[in-house]
């Protein structure tokens, strides 16, 4: 029986020999388990793809694969999936943030007969009140708005079994919310807790911007809300158009001309409105309309620069 171990690196040259000494350490005392740990640098641009070929060279059971250029972390997390060789998966950051220490726990649950075993939160160190919050509500909110229903306060520190692995190997799509795609996909899941450790070293590769379009393509991958959410803005628009319409009449029969009110200002609002609606609604849409152009150029994920042995996925 075989387990793999994926790690996705990008510029982790400060952490990546202390991820493999804990690593290599905790799953050399796990008894009847084969194992093997398979490194996936994502393009990095430091010593990392160097330390990475010098822990090959004295641990014939590591592997690593090179990505041609920095395709992201869930593209890195896609292509470790496709080369691993293990009858179950494990993914785990390379930050040294979601302890090594819990893989057993999880392998217990998984010879229990649990298909998908997840690392679930009771308390993140390190990280600020502003992240805290913004995760909390992010996971939450994304439950209400889709029919996905998705655990709380989890990343992508798991274990999965083959048959969950070859379930996401067959979903192509570009723009990857595994955590997501891990709960819709099914399957028997149970949670493993743990408190989530401050970085060991280097800093964090999802900055403001790159959460927000992380969650955008979360809420995108698994919501019509959205689109919805246009539909009823529209008819908002209308309503409101329509009470101006009313108002308009009472003044002209109802009031002395005097005092209505004329000139500019009614229109200029109006037109305002009414632009920023559609500008809303044909930005939402455009978004669902990209992705859909993304999908029919049936690019690939990813291209290997190198591999650190002659076998090649599936």
């Amino acid at each position: 029986m075989l387990l793999s171990v994926v790690v996705p690196c990008y510029n982790e040259e400060a952490v990546i020999l202390e991820t493999h000494r804990r690593l290599a350490e905790v799953l050399g005392e796990m008894k009847n388990l084969d194992w093997e740990i398979l490194y996936v640098d994502d393009g990095s641009r430091d010593r990392t793809a160097q330390l990475l070929a010098q822990i090959r060279a004295s641990d014939a059971r590591v592997r690593f694969i090179r990505l041609s250029r920095n395709f992201g972390h869930q593209i890195a997390f896609s292509a470790g999936l496709d080369y691993a060789r293990g009858e179950a998966v494990v993914v785990i950051d390379a930050d040294l943030q979601d302890p090594p220490e819990i893989i057993p726990e999880m392998v217990e649950r998984w010879r229990d007969g649990y298909q998908v075993v997840y690392g679930a939160r009771t308390m993140r160190e390190g990280e600020t009140r502003f992240k805290l919050w913004t995760a909390k509500i992010f996971y939450r909110l994304l439950n209400r708005l889709s029919n996905l229903k998705m655990p709380v306060d989890v990343g992508d520190f798991r274990l999965m079994d083959r048959k969950v692995v070859d379930a996401l190997r067959a979903m192509p799509e570009r723009d990857r919310f595994l955590r997501g795609m891990v709960s819709w996909v099914g399957f028997r899941q149970i949670a493993v807790l743990y408190r989530r450790a401050p970085r060991f070293a280097g800093e964090s590769k999802y900055p403001l911007l790159k959460m927000i379009r992380f969650a955008a393509d979360a809420v995108i991958s698994f919501s019509f809300v959205p689109l919805r959410l246009v539909i009823w803005l529209g008819v908002g628009a209308i309503g409101l158009a329509f009470l101006g319409i009313l108002y308009a009449i009472v003044l002209r029969f109802f009031f002395d001309p005097s005092h209505w009110v004329r000139g500019w200002a009614s229109i200029f609002v109006a037109v305002l409105f009414m632009s920023g609606a559609q500008l809303i609604s044909i930005g939402i849409i455009g978004e669902y309309v990209g992705r859909i152009y993304g999908e029919v150029k049936h690019r690939p994920l990813y291209f290997v620069e190198e591999e650190s042995d002659e076998e090649s996925a599936e």
